[in-house]
């Protein structure tokens, strides 16, 4: 193994949104500073948020980002105080990238591109001449009398490094194509630090029904979705796809983590999707009625074109145990009943999610009762930092997560500097 003698400052492990944040803070306070990344690039995750576009972050007020992180949210009030959303719109702001807002308080560069994100943080990293070393992996981290001795795998080799303060960024477990492969876990374990369970957030869903599967890609625009668990429920309303094992969309995401904690305790949760949400139950059963008379004459199958997919039909008509070849005028108030029940709760079971490696976000991480939330250093090692998603604790999509990554980042990297 090559040992290099120069100390860093301060050297950053993983070059996410927290990683390059931190290292650019503490370089701007004229440390000397090293920024580790796995891959031969930085930003591979940011590169692929908000589908490409990248949300980088909400204009919701800290109270409502503290909200969004539910029991961990405390924890993060002093990171949002110090490095606020609107810090961090005019961080990038300040190099000629301009931002807009979009519904429910979403925050994207207008370009709509995450590399016009990356790019501007790049900027920042060359400007600060933060060092950069590619295509290596973290092997170990060992504490000495001096600071910290970081061992590397690099392609073909093995080295040595030595530094002051260490900022662990290296992200959670999920997307593991883009180098989140929970090293950083296996490291900060290793240092003493207690790992909560780690669990995917923002992630698809699987159901029971087998023909779920028929319904492949048709995607259900604005309907009201209703999780059931004993005395408890979820209510909300978005789009949802379906998927090849289940359901997906922005709500369907966003409420995963919270289902998934439902299915710790049940082997199966309800859920309802209410195809006609801006109507009551009552004036919806008036419009069938009216319908029915004034089309008396067409196909049952051919009238259901007005309110769902085609492809759809089939199925919702097999679950009402309604012919779909009868006419509108031939149908009893028994079978409208039926068609009514299903339009305003359509049921499903769900059973489970896709695997952690395939969400969005990592629930879980290194213990929050053991970093300091004033600095982000370490309780239990002096002179560690963490920063983003290595730390429990993850919140719906809509720009918190990465603000979270880089207000823990800015925290990390200052702190780690003085």
């Amino acid at each position: 193994m090559k040992k290099q003698d120069k100390v860093y400052d301060v050297i950053v492990v993983g070059g996410g949104p927290a990683g390059m944040m931190a290292a650019i803070q503490a370089a701007k306070l004229e440390r000397s500073v090293l920024l580790i990344e796995k891959n031969n690039s930085l930003g591979k995750k940011l590169l692929i948020t908000g589908s490409g576009r990248c949300n980088v972050t909400n204009t919701a007020h800290l109270n409502d980002f503290t909200k969004r992180f539910g029991k961990h949210g405390a924890f993060l009030r002093s990171a949002f105080s110090s490095f606020s959303n609107m810090d961090l719109m005019d961080f990038f702001k300040s190099k000629g990238l301009d931002l807009k807002i979009e519904d429910s308080g979403r925050v994207f560069p207008v370009t709509d591109d995450s590399k016009s994100i990356l790019n501007v943080l790049k900027e920042f990293l060359k400007e600060n001449n933060v060092k950069i070393m590619y295509n290596a992996s973290l092997a170990g981290v060992k504490k000495t009398s001096g600071g910290f001795r970081l061992n590397l795998n690099l392609k073909n080799d093995e080295v040595s490094m030595n530094t002051k303060k260490v900022v662990l960024a290296t992200g959670g477990a999920s997307y593991r194509a883009t180098g989140s492969a929970g090293d950083g876990f296996v490291i900060a374990e290793k240092l003493g630090h207690k790992i909560t369970p780690l669990k995917p957030g923002s992630v698809p869903l699987k159901v029971k029904e087998a023909w779920v599967e028929d319904l492949q890609g048709i995607s259900l625009e604005n309907v009201g979705l209703t999780f059931k668990s004993g005395k408890k429920r979820i209510s909300n309303k978005g789009d949802v796809i379906f998927t090849q094992f289940g359901v997906s969309g922005p709500k369907i995401l966003d409420l995963s983590a919270r289902v998934i904690s439902f299915l710790e305790k049940e082997d199966e949760i309800p859920l309802l999707l209410d195809l006609k949400p801006d109507l009551g139950r009552e004036e919806l059963g008036v419009k069938l009625v009216e319908a029915f008379k004034i089309h008396g004459k067409t196909d049952l199958k051919n009238f259901m074109k007005f309110l769902m997919p085609n492809r759809m039909i089939p199925i919702f008509l097999k679950l009402s145990n309604v012919d779909s070849k009868k006419k509108l005028n031939q149908i009893n108030k028994k079978e409208r009943n039926s068609i009514l029940n299903l339009l305003k709760a359509f049921p499903l079971k769900v059973t489970g999610c896709l695997p952690l490696e395939k969400a969005m976000v990592t629930c879980g991480g290194v213990s929050k009762k053991e970093i300091n939330p004033q600095t982000m250093e370490s309780k239990l090692v002096p002179g560690l930092y963490f920063a983003g998603e290595i730390i429990d604790g993850c919140a719906p999509s809509g720009g918190y997560n990465l603000q979270q990554a880089f207000s823990t980042g800015y925290l990390a990297g200052r702190s780690a500097a003085c």
